[in-house]
């Protein structure tokens, strides 16, 4: 009797299990990779906002077929006409480069200080903004070659220039910069008191409106907006702050992803724009060609 119960035990028991199995039967699977979050606890990214199975990153901009360039507003670099759209030499050069990879361009005004950030997150391609190629960049890009060589600057007023020549310290200086940037590194190394400003343009306003004793810009820029003829014919400068500290002219380029093929692909493209005269008479365009890297 006893055996008779446990063995009807048994088949019930498995009977019930069966009929378990056969109850998830036609359902997606819980741990769908596509449905499920990260490990890191973030919703998995649309499939077009990165490229699929380790594809390039010139394939991943020729597919969604735009190239978002990183920038702020730098004149002679890349600024705004008077319709808005953003001219300069890194903005022309940027358009000819994209037409190059057969897509549109696209600008994305950034805060410099987060241009790493920008590139990690894909929110920009690139960043093309008379970026100096100091280590730090170097370390946390892919970086092209250099096409553009440049100095930083003191701006100073001009009925006060005098007092500024042969400076070899800016202790007791209060000298605005922008935040982030070469300028910011060359004025604290000779000891001033820097108050950044999120865009080269607006440490002009400071030394203007008197908040600053000067700026510390680069030498394109200055030679653009300061002086006779300009919105700030006031302001002038009167150091090349790089000849002070005994530094060599700081080049510019362009910063990508690490590992990122669209540095190769700018290579070839500016090797291109030199020979066949596209980059001197762009930098001609903004006054720039003696400073862009033409050999």
């Amino acid at each position: 009797m006893k055996k008779r119960l446990l063995a009807l035990l048994l088949a019930l028991a498995m009977g019930l299990t069966l009929a378990a199995c056969s109850g998830g039967e036609g359902k997606e699977p819980a741990s769908d990779p596509a449905a499920s979050p990260s490990a890191g606890g973030e919703s998995a990214a649309p499939a077009e906002s990165a490229p699929a199975g380790g594809e390039s990153d010139l394939a991943y901009v020729k597919d969604k077929g735009t190239l978002v360039v990183g920038i702020t507003n730098f004149e002679p670099m890349d600024y705004q006409d008077a319709d808005g759209q953003w001219i300069g030499f890194d903005a022309d050069m940027a358009k000819a480069f994209a037409a190059s990879l057969g897509v549109e361009v696209e600008f994305s005004e950034i805060t410099w200080d987060y241009k790493v950030f920008e590139l990690e997150a894909k929110n920009i391609d690139c960043v093309w903004n008379g970026m100096t190629l100091n280590d730090e960049v170097m370390a946390a890009m892919g970086t092209s070659v250099p096409y553009c060589q440049n100095a930083q600057v003191l701006v100073v007023p001009a009925d006060k220039a005098g007092s500024f020549e042969n400076l070899t310290s800016l202790e007791g200086l209060n000298v605005a910069v922008e935040s982030g940037s070469a300028g910011e590194d060359a004025a604290e190394a000779l000891g001033a008191a820097v108050i950044p400003v999120q865009k080269q343009a607006d440490t002009l306003l400071e030394v203007s409106a008197g908040t600053s004793d000067a700026a510390v810009i680069d030498l394109l820029m200055a030679g653009a907006m300061v002086g006779e003829g300009t919105s700030y014919s006031g302001l002038t400068y009167v150091l090349n702050l790089n000849t002070v500290q005994g530094l060599e002219s700081e080049n510019y380029g362009v910063g990508f992803r690490p590992g990122s093929d669209l540095v190769e692909a700018f290579n070839d493209f500016w090797a291109a724009s030199v020979a066949d005269g596209t980059a001197k008479a762009t930098a001609e365009t903004y006054g720039v060609q003696e400073s862009v890297i033409l050999d």
